[in-house]
């Protein structure tokens, strides 16, 4: 459990945001990761990686829509949505100012089949891309008033590292994915709530103002991997234990060494 104590600071409004994030982590954030982070030099590492990270969350939510809960007419309409931030990040293409999103996401998207996980699916999955793509622009914009430009940088172990765990047969995989998504989404919502009062106050508020919709993520997650389980008589009576499981990989990666910097690396190696 992260106590609250650790959150220099932060108004209790969003301490007590974050409360069921403290318990659900198995560890939090290592101080060393803390200070490196709020290293003036580091500011360009922090925020690219960070806009970067958006991107793979709204991508993840649209594989998810794409592989458990869409029509494959409804695939379709979808394809190309993250295509002008892919085509900014992976090739530097572009401005930095994309087409407005509310024609797109206003289109029908019927689901796979009728059951009530796969319309849930894409009812939270299409909040979470529309909120993660916002807040791409949003950090783009932060880097503009910070004088902050964007730069390639490669991705840390830190996913990568707990999609290994995934197990390879449905619905186990479902849920080990959805476990990950809620991981993923509470670490950077501690993430944000214990740099926020480190950084230029104009960043620590936009981080502030981040929390909410990055717990209602996490919640998101958790309750699909939730529902997943209660199809399945195995997958319910280890669904707790699954996700101690899954949390302990991802407390590891978080506690252990990183040789870079990054948003979800772990403690850097220059601290030891």
């Amino acid at each position: 459990m992260i106590p609250t104590s650790q959150l220099p600071q932060l108004p209790a409004h969003f301490a007590a945001l974050i409360e069921p994030i403290d318990a659900f982590l198995q560890c939090p954030t290592p101080e060393a990761w803390l200070a490196e982070a709020a290293k003036p030099s580091n500011l360009q590492t922090l925020l690219v990686d960070h806009c970067n990270c958006e991107l793979k969350a709204a991508q993840t939510g649209l594989l998810m829509m794409r592989r458990y809960g869409l029509s494959l007419d409804a695939i379709e309409l979808i394809k190309d949505w993250t295509k002008p931030f892919e085509d900014y990040v992976y090739f530097l293409a572009g401005d930095g100012k994309f087409p407005d999103k509310k024609a797109a996401f206003s289109v029908e998207l019927a689901a796979k089949d009728e059951t009530p996980l796969a319309r849930d699916i894409i009812r939270k999955m299409l909040a979470l891309v529309k909120e993660e793509l916002m807040h791409f622009e949003q950090v783009l914009d932060v880097m503009r008033r910070q004088k902050v430009d964007y730069v390639r940088l490669s991705a840390s172990r830190y996913a990568g590292g707990m999609i290994k765990k995934v197990r390879t047969y449905e619905p186990a995989a479902l849920m080990d994915k959805l476990i990950i998504g809620a991981l993923i989404e509470a670490r950077s919502c501690e993430r944000f709530a214990r740099l926020a009062p480190r950084l230029d106050p104009a960043i620590g508020q936009f981080y502030l103002r981040l929390l909410k919709s990055e717990a209602r993520h996490y919640q998101d997650y958790l309750s699909l991997a939730q529902q997943v389980a209660e199809q399945d008589v195995k997958l319910a009576a280890g669904f707790d234990q699954r996700v101690q499981e899954l949390a302990e990989v991802e407390a590891s990666l978080i506690a252990s060494e990183d040789t870079e910097f990054r948003f979800h690396s772990g403690v850097p190696a220059t601290a030891h």
